[in-house]
């Protein structure tokens, strides 16, 4: 597969895996109490934790380029 195909489909990918992301961290935050000590933690980790699922596919992209 070409680097070119690998990185189209791989951005398709994030797009739809942020949409559904995001979608369902504030609709889980919606279902929070409203109370700062349950809100500032929930939002502190789900804002830092959607990088973690995005690392196999940033490596896949990767996957397979030379160096030049």
């Amino acid at each position: 597969m070409s680097p070119r195909l690998r990185s189209l489909i791989a951005s398709i990918a994030m797009l739809v895996f942020l949409a559904v992301y995001i979608w369902l961290a504030t609709f889980i935050g919606a279902l929070l109490p409203d109370k700062p000590w349950v809100t500032l933690p929930y939002y502190a980790v789900v804002g830092t934790a959607w990088g973690v699922p995005l690392i196999p596919l940033l490596s896949w992209i990767n996957k397979g380029s030379k160096p030049r």
